[in-house]
C-alpha cells in the first residue's frame, strides 16, 4: 500500500509542539492541524539540554546503549542518567512495529513498501534493525523499552509520581498487527496459516497481519486512516500515550516486556495521556524509571494485540513522593495507579479476567476506604452504583481492568 497524495506532501523537518493537543482538542470548531514534522533525536546521549524547546529537561534518546528489547529493568540494571526530584525528562522512544522479524527486522525496507523514503524512517530504528542486538521473536517481548533513569534518594517504600506532560507522534505513520497466539480471538485471527520455518529472511512464513496506518490532519487534529481495498477510508482520532511506563522490579531474574505487574510495564491504559499523573511504588533503590511501546490511539480491550503503535516523545515530570512524608493517594501503594483531571484510576491485573475485575473491586474499595474514610460497605455500593469498570487490555498474558472513581463525587470530602 502507497502512502496517499496528501500525506506525501506533508512537510517532515522539525518539532511539532502542537501535536498533541491537536490530536486531542475537544473543541467544536473544526481546526486545521499544522503540517507534521518528524521528532528527530535531539541529543546522542542522555544529557540535560541547554538549548532548544527542552532546555533545562533531561533527555534520554532511543540508542543501542539506552534500550533493552523484549525485557524491561530490572534491580541489576544500570541506570543512563540521574536525576533530582521533580525534573522534567524527554524520552525519544521507538517503536517497534516495523521492527520485528515477522516484518523483515529492517526497518528502512518494510517502511518502504509503504512508500515511506528512507529518509522518513528514524535513524534510531534503522540502526536497532541493522545491529546485532540479540531479539528472539518467539521468547522475547516484543517492546523496545528506554531507559531507566535513576531519581535520586528514591527507596522502597516510596512511591514516584510521573506527571504526564506531552505524548508527540515522532513520524506520520503507524502499524496495528494482529499475530498468530495473541490477541481476543486466538485460533480464528490471523485467518493466514503459518507456515514452517519462519524468519527474518522470510516474514511471510509467519502468517502474521500489519496494518500500516498513516496519520493526516483532519477536522479536529490528526486521525489515523486506515484505507480499505474500495478506496474509501476509516477515519478516526488519535489519544498519544506510553503504554509501557513503570520501575525496575526487585528481582535479578529477566522481567518480560508483555506482561504487567506491581512494578507497572506494559499497563496499557489509554487514560493516561498528556495531562494525567500515574504513580508506581517504588521497588529498588532509585526507582529505575523506563518507558516505551508509545501508542497513538488505543481502544479499550486492544483486542487485536496492537493498538496503532508508533514512535513518540515523551515528556514527564518525575517527582518523589517519600514515605511517611509526603501525600501518596489511597495513603500507600502495593501497585501502580492513575489520576486525571476527573477520575481517580485503580487497577486489577491478573491472568484471569474474572480474577482482574475483583482485584480492580477490591483495590478501589481500599482506595475509597483509606482516601476519603468511608466505610467498605459504602464504598462497594457506591462503585455499584457511580462507577465504570474498563478493560485495559486482555492481550498482554496478565489482562488488565481499571476502575475510573469521578473525584467529583467527592466534593464534600475535600478540604479547602
Amino acid at each position: 500500500m502507497k502512502l496517499n497524495t496528501h500525506f506525501s506532501r506533508l512537510t517532515l523537518a522539525a518539532l511539532p509542539l502542537a501535536l498533541a493537543a491537536c490530536a486531542t482538542s475537544t473543541s467544536t470548531t473544526p481546526q486545521s492541524p499544522p503540517s507534521f514534522q518528524m521528532l528527530r533525536q535531539l541529543h546522542a546521549e542522555p544529557t540535560r539540554l541547554a538549548t532548544g524547546s527542552y532546555s533545562g529537561s533531561f533527555y534520554v534518546p532511543s540508542t543501542l546503549q539506552t534500550i533493552s528489547w523484549g525485557y524491561l529493568p530490572n534491580r541489576t540494571a544500570k541506570p543512563v542518567l540521574t536525576i533530582p526530584s521533580g525534573a522534567t525528562v524527554v524520552f525519544d522512544t521507538v517503536s517497534h512495529e516495523g521492527l520485528l522479524e515477522d516484518q523483515g527486522r529492517d526497518a528502512a525496507a518494510y517502511f518502504g513498501t509503504k512508500g515511506v523514503p528512507r529518509a522518513q524512517v528514524l535513524d534510531e530504528a534503522q540502526a536497532i534493525t541493522a545491529s546485532k542486538l540479540a531479539h528472539d521473536f518467539d521468547k522475547d517481548g516484543p517492546h523496545i523499552v528506554t531507559g531507566p533513569i535513576a531519581i535520586e534518594g528514591a527507596m522502597p517504600g516510596d512511591v514516584l509520581k510521573v506527571e504526564i506532560l506531552k505524548v508527540e507522534p515522532r513520524v506520520p505513520y503507524g502499524v496495528i498487527s494482529n499475530r498468530h497466539g495473541k490477541g481476543a480471538l486466538v485460533g480464528e485471527f490471523p485467518r493466514k496459516p503459518a507456515q514452517a520455518n519462519p524468519s527474518a529472511a522470510h516474514p511471510e512464513r509467519y502468517g502474521n497481519v500489519s496494518v500500516f496506518t498513516p496519520i493526516e490532519p483532519g477536522k479536529n487534529g490528526y486521525e489515523g486512516i486506515i484505507a480499505t481495498p474500495g478506496g474509501k477510508k476509516i477515519r478516526f482520532p488519535l489519544n498519544p500515550f506510553m503504554g509501557i511506563m513503570g520501575v525496575a522490579a526487585n528481582t535479578d531474574q529477566p522481567v518480560h516486556s508483555v506482561p504487567p505487574a506491581a512494578h507497572g510495564g506494559n499497563v496499557d491504559v489509554n487514560d493516561l495521556g498528556a495531562g494525567t499523573t500515574a504513580y508506581y511504588p517504588v521497588q529498588v533503590p532509585g526507582a529505575l524509571f523506563y518507558t516505551g511501546d508509545s501508542h497513538f490511539v488505543q481502544g479499550d480491550g486492544e483486542v487485536a494485540l496492537t493498538a496503532l503503535e508508533g514512535s513518540a516523545r515523551a515528556t514527564f515530570r518525575l517527582s518523589l513522593l517519600k514515605s511517611g512524608r509526603d501525600g501518596v493517594p489511597g495513603k500507600k501503594l502495593t501497585q501502580p495507579m492513575g489520576e486525571t483531571d476527573a477520575h481517580w484510576i485503580t487497577l486489577g491485573l491478573d491472568p484471569d479476567l474474572d480474577e482482574a475485575m475483583k482485584k480492580a473491586t477490591r483495590e478501589a474499595i481500599r482506595f475509597l476506604v483509606a482516601e476519603y474514610g468511608i466505610s467498605e460497605e459504602l464504598a462497594y455500593a457506591y462503585l455499584s452504583a457511580a462507577t465504570d469498570f474498563e478493560v485495559s487490555q486482555v492481550v498482554d498474558r496478565t489482562k488488565g481492568i481499571h476502575s475510573k472513581i469521578r473525584k467529583s463525587d467527592f466534593g464534600e470530602f475535600t478540604k479547602p
